[in-house]
């Protein structure tokens, strides 16, 4: 375990850590995620600010970060991007009138513990609450490390079968990867003998706070049950080290097509050329620039959430700058549970008697007309 003995103003490192072979073993850093103020103030100088936070921590949401993902932050500054996601603030227990505890409206659509239908054809399963990292903007905040989210599997799977409309299921939490393997693959295997259920997907941040969680027997199993698809929770490009990129290949070699998705974050990611090294980056793991995600109204998110005006200028910052495989789609969760609205700079000036008016990412103005 981790070493906690009170070092003062002397900062440890994890340069003795990282040479040991522990260090490459995901349930090593899982077991040694740091919780406590105390054992994080050995490793990074926590602010007066941060440290009235950690005091009323865990009543909206508990704090844990694994050693590799505290590796990366800048430990003497406070606005390093990765801390801010990470460590307490003061403004996270400041509600705003918008805001809502369940903003994407899952637990008035729960059709089982654990298994939320919203749309036609697809169901969201939450299969646990437990996350490696807790993300100070999460959504699920009500719920991730509660130790009150009820799952009732087999009613899940009765539920499932008993509707052929659904063809998709997407396993979520929580995060799903602080599951075993063989956990996994009993979730998975029973999804799939299911004839009317052609897609699997997960979502997962751990391939970026955890990547040692991507093993070759883990890879392994998901190939047995293709076509299986991977949703990964990118914020920064400081978080594209060696070892996701290697995390991110063996999934790719593997078959499993990733997905990326970004929730747009004040003072994190709101600057365009941020995103736009990003979305670069993500297209050199072959990971697909999928969703940016307007930040959720949750409670106590509003010193993270930016205007949809920013979102739509990074989207300007987007089209035409790099390839089309590059830009993704920004949307809105429509508060209350309307779904995953799209959003978008208009390039549609006008339409009349057949005749589109049009702008490109150069604002020069086209026109289309329809066959007559």
């Amino acid at each position: 375990m981790l070493d906690s003995t009170c070092l003062g103003n002397s900062l440890k490192n994890f340069e003795q850590e990282k040479l040991q072979p522990e260090w490459q073993d995901w349930k090593w850093q899982f077991r040694n995620r740091i919780t406590r103020i105390e054992t994080l103030k050995e490793y990074i100088h926590v602010t007066p600010e941060e440290e009235k936070a950690f005091q009323a921590a865990g009543k909206n949401l508990p704090f844990a970060v694994t050693p590799y993902y505290l590796d990366l932050m800048l430990n003497d500054n406070p606005a390093d991007p990765i801390r801010k996601t990470v460590i307490p603030r003061l403004s996270e227990f400041y509600t705003d009138p918008t805001e809502m505890i369940d903003p994407c409206g899952e637990d008035g659509r729960m059709v089982a513990p654990g298994l939320v239908h919203r749309y036609p054809d697809r169901v969201l399963f939450l299969v646990n609450e437990t996350c490696s990292v807790y993300c100070r903007y999460c959504t699920r905040s009500r719920l991730v490390g509660s130790g009150e989210h009820e799952v009732d599997f087999e009613a899940a799977y009765a539920y499932l079968e008993a509707h052929p409309e659904i063809r998709d299921v997407l396993i979520s939490g929580g995060d799903p990867l602080v599951m075993s393997d063989d956990k996994l693959e009993r979730i998975i295997a029973r999804l799939r003998a299911i004839p009317h259920i052609e897609i699997v997907r997960l979502g997962s941040k751990i391939p970026v706070v955890l990547p040692q969680r991507i093993t070759d027997d883990f890879v392994a199993m998901l190939k047995r049950y293709h076509p299986f698809y991977m949703s990964i929770h990118f914020l920064h490009p400081a978080e594209i080290t060696p070892e996701v990129t290697e995390a991110c290949n063996k999934l790719a070699d593997a078959g499993v097509p990733t997905f990326s998705q970004t929730v747009l974050l004040k003072g994190v990611n709101d600057d365009p050329e941020v995103m736009k090294t990003l979305m670069q980056k993500l297209l050199k793991l072959r990971v697909r620039p999928y969703y940016i995600y307007q930040c959720d109204p949750v409670q106590g998110t509003s010193h993270f959430r930016t205007s949809v005006q920013t979102g739509l200028d990074i989207m300007e910052h987007l089209r035409g700058h790099i390839t089309g495989y590059g830009v993704p789609t920004y949307v809105i969760d429509a508060p209350g549970g309307g779904g995953k609205v799209p959003i978008a700079p208009v390039y549609l000036q006008s339409y009349e008697n057949g005749e589109a008016v049009i702008r490109n990412y150069r604002n020069e103005i086209y026109h289309y007309q329809d066959p007559r």
